[in-house]
């Protein structure tokens, strides 16, 4: 039987590519410290471990005890605008987390290294971002990415350690982290108007992203390892159209049938304009679900709804503590760690 070990197999993309992997009669095995998943999500007949992909003995236990076929590695803590301010915790869990990940893939002769990396990696003014452009991060998190990717390669090119590449954008659906505050701008949506609040908005709210329903990554993500023409290349992956997060904010709302108000708040330093070209993806994994934002965001609004709210987390992390965004000063407020 093949084995695979998906990291964050209880969180948002990660518990919807374990179903999949169970649906191609995969073993797998989740490893996930619950810091920003939750253990119901993981699908029944998953081996569920709790734990984080920065202990290295944890870690070298399981690729001993399971002989894994293949790594999904998705665990990450992928608040890209925190990222400037949580340095040091970004890099220990996104890069050298990962680092662990790749040593036992080279010394147990993994098949496959299956890697979520992000469209963050491009930075800005690349658009449409495609695969053969040089990644000009602008964040510790896209840069954190990026590494991980370049230590892929080499790993590839000294060990013969094959990988996928996947870069996902602006992702949702079901089993997403409604009560995140930092990322995903659809759930804080959604549990901001299931709470009866207003809508939050950083800037004017023209920025634009390519919303992405949860079936067009997790599926080509789950199915790369059966794809030979996939290894050892790194693909875009999402939906194609660019909405602006105003557009967006009226989706969200008509999907909950709330009419809202919205609170524009100062503008933080973000990309402005941010999406994909997909050809190489289809070329390979062929075209999406054809989903479209207002039908995903109207299943996700059904999810939502039987779920309930779900209040906000403070990140207490905090290691940077100037220039936070308007709206986060209060993680400052509640951290004793920082002088009054």
């Amino acid at each position: 039987m093949i084995t695979s070990l998906v990291t964050g197999g209880a969180g948002f993309i990660g518990s919807h590519v374990v179903k999949h992997c169970l649906d191609m009669q995969h073993r797998v095995v989740v490893l996930d410290d619950l810091s920003g998943g939750f253990e119901d999500h993981i699908p029944e007949g998953a081996i569920f471990i709790k734990g984080s992909i920065t202990d290295e003995v944890l870690v070298a236990e399981l690729f001993a005890n399971y002989k894994f076929d293949y790594v999904y590695h998705l665990a990450a803590y992928a608040a890209e605008g925190l990222s400037h301010f949580i340095r040091r915790f970004n890099y220990n869990n996104n890069l050298v987390g990962s680092i662990n990940l790749i040593n036992e893939s080279v010394k147990h002769k993994v098949k496959c290294f299956v890697f979520t990396s992000s469209i963050a990696v491009y930075g800005a003014g690349q658009l449409p971002m495609r695969e053969d452009m040089v990644p000009q991060p602008e964040d510790p998190y896209g840069v954190s990415k990026y590494a991980v990717e370049l230590d892929l390669k080499a790993a590839h090119e000294m060990f013969g350690l094959n990988y996928v590449v996947f870069r996902p954008h602006n992702v949702y659906g079901e089993n997403q982290n409604i009560g995140d505050k930092y990322r995903n701008v659809i759930g804080i949506f959604m549990n901001q108007i299931m709470q009866g609040l207003p809508l939050t908005i950083f800037g004017d709210g023209t920025q634009t992203r390519a919303f992405s329903y949860i079936d067009d990554v997790a599926i080509p993500i789950a199915k790369s390892v059966d794809t030979p023409a996939a290894f050892n290349q790194v693909f875009n992956i999402g939906a194609d159209k660019p909405y602006s997060v105003n557009e967006l904010a009226t989706v969200v709302s008509d999907a909950l049938n709330a009419e809202v108000k919205i609170n524009h708040l100062q503008a933080r330093n973000e990309v402005m304009h941010a999406y994909s070209d997909h050809s190489k993806a289809h070329s390979v994994f062929g075209q999406g679900s054809g989903i479209s934002l207002k039908e995903g965001i109207t299943r996700m609004a059904d999810w939502a709804k039987r779920v309930g709210a779900r209040k906000s987390k403070e990140f207490s992390n905090i290691e940077i503590h100037e220039k936070l965004p308007q709206g986060w000063e209060q993680i400052t407020a509640n951290n004793p760690a920082v002088p009054a």
